[in-house]
């Protein structure tokens, strides 16, 4: 299979399933309303919380698959290792499931703040919810299986097929049928399970065939071998979880359903910075690892700090865009002023802490090009231990909001406190050129710049100006950011250095 359209297929998939829940939201809460809007955010968080069970099984499935195709294990023992794995995810989805089944009266009831939803309905939705995420829990195996045998170009194909039944194909649903959650949830349960059929169906046609005679009960002994990569993933995953989803769930108790479905839109929009930078990061770590397996330290430190430039550039035009346009932008996109007025405050600071983690992950994808991920899990380990209790403080004093600025201010302290640590033990000598030529000077080029057109256009209530505006205003601090890199320079100098020279009219 080809890498390279494996990778595109890949990000192509990320990007449009990304884009599209944002896109569609506004929909959702039109005919839906904000209230019903804040359960289909609940099980958005309670999908990312259900992945700390996965133990880092899911890729261990692609991983062992990989290994299989090249040949490091025989058909029956992979055959053997899937048969355990699928015991496992069953068993994680049984019990996981019906645990969120049976508390489905408790959180509708004491747990969620519904004002206008009866009780009954809620409970009903929570039910849903909780054998959906059983559903989609089980399709990570498969998936897994899928991704090991490099068929990336169909798994994002049926994973953007999916995701079009799932965020558009549900709006006839509510526009013909009813807008209810209980009628909105019973639509994604037949979802899923078309979802699951699917992967299901594909994955098997790709295992390997076994002689006739020969079964593959389900055992424990083909898991052991693999526990240690699975947890050492799992650490990594069950940070992250923590690290994004903790306020999350403190404000869906704390908040009346209708704020937190505001809540939940405004930091849906701002991970959209994070999206627009992702496939740039996520394609320079094989890159890297390469040249560090090569030992070119050279050609490692110039990948790394184009990159942080080019993660830069982007990131700032996003997060900055989004700070200055905030409430336009929401006006604009929701039709909805209330709901603008509402969600601003708490994506300007999601979008600028977004912007600030973009470029923060950059010496994670040192370490990993160094094989070396200690500082990483120390630094992680304190940024959970510092956050949790401070989201929880801030949330129940200020609701969102006071979530958003602790959210901004920790992956400030990051940026500042612990970046420099790693940089002096992975990259002496890096840190002061990577902090003000790579990063700095670029994010204060565009700030300035957003500073300035945001005092000298005009502010109209048109949403076809709004969203022209924006746009506009988008494109213009990106054009400032790339002004201000030096990679950008570079190369404009070096078209123009080799660029043929035309003798007519220079002679």
């Amino acid at each position: 299979m080809s890498l390279k359209r494996n990778i595109l297929a890949n990000y192509a998939s990320q990007i449009y399933v990304t884009l599209i829940g944002i896109v569609i939201l506004p929909l959702y809460i039109k005919y839906m309303g904000a209230e019903a809007y804040g359960l289909v955010g609940f099980f958005a968080m309670l999908q990312a919380w259900f992945n700390l069970l996965d133990m880092g099984l899911t890729p261990t499935m692609a991983r062992e698959t990989a290994r299989f195709r090249g040949g490091a294990m025989d058909a029956l023992s992979y055959r053997r290792l899937v048969r355990a794995l699928e015991g496992l995810f069953l068993t994680v989805a049984l019990v996981g499931g019906s645990v969120m089944f049976l508390a489905a009266g408790y959180i509708a009831r004491s747990w969620l703040q519904a004002k206008q939803l009866p009780i009954n309905e809620v409970k009903t939705a929570v039910q849903l919810m909780a054998i959906i995420i059983a559903m989609r829990w089980m399709c990570g195996l498969y998936r897994g299986a899928i991704t090991g045998s490099e068929r990336l170009v169909w798994l994002g194909g049926y994973n953007s097929f999916i995701a079009t039944l799932r965020f558009i194909g549900v709006l006839l649903v509510l526009i013909f049928i009813g807008a209810t959650p209980t009628i909105f949830f019973r639509y994604q349960f037949c979802v899923a399970v078309l979802e699951l059929a699917g992967l299901l169906f594909h994955a098997y046609r790709l295992l390997p065939i076994i002689p006739q005679g020969i079964k593959v009960p389900w055992f424990w002994t083909p898991l052991k071998p693999v526990l240690k990569f699975s947890l050492t993933i799992a650490f990594t995953s069950s940070v992250w979880v923590l690290v994004t989803q903790t306020d999350k769930l403190v404000l869906s108790k704390l908040l009346p359903l209708a704020e937190y479905g505001y809540f939940m839109l405004a930091v849906l929009v701002a991970s959209g910075v994070m999206v627009i930078s992702g496939p740039v990061s996520g394609a320079i770590m094989p890159r890297m690892a390469k040249l560090e397996a090569e030992g070119n330290h050279a050609g490692l430190m110039h990948v790394y700090r184009q990159a942080t430039q080019l993660v830069a550039v982007i990131a700032s035009a996003a997060s900055v865009t989004v700070a200055f346009c905030a409430e336009p932008m929401l006006r604009a996109w929701t039709g909805d002023k209330i709901l603008a007025q509402q969600a601003a405050p708490i994506l300007i600071l999601y979008a600028i802490g977004n912007g600030i983690l973009a470029v923060s992950a950059f010496p994670y994808y040192l370490q990993y090009a160094k094989g070396n991920l200690r500082l990483h899990l120390i630094g992680n380990a304190m940024f959970v231990v510092l956050l949790i209790p401070a989201i929880i403080w801030a949330a129940s004093q200020y609701g969102g909001v006071g979530a958003g600025y602790v959210w901004l201010i920790m992956n400030l302290i990051c940026f500042v406190a612990w970046l420099p640590l790693v940089h002096r033990k992975f990259a002496p000598g890096l840190n002061l050129k990577w902090y003000f030529q790579d990063v700095l000077t670029i994010f204060l080029a565009v700030v300035i710049a957003g500073y300035c057109l945001n005092t000298i256009l005009p502010h109209i209530d048109s949403r076809g100006w709004q969203i022209s505006a924006v746009m506009g205003f988008g494109l213009l601090l990106l054009l400032s950011g790339a002004c201000a890199s030096s990679v950008v320079w570079n190369r404009v100098k070096w078209q123009f250095r080799n660029r043929p020279m035309k003798q007519k009219g220079f002679v």
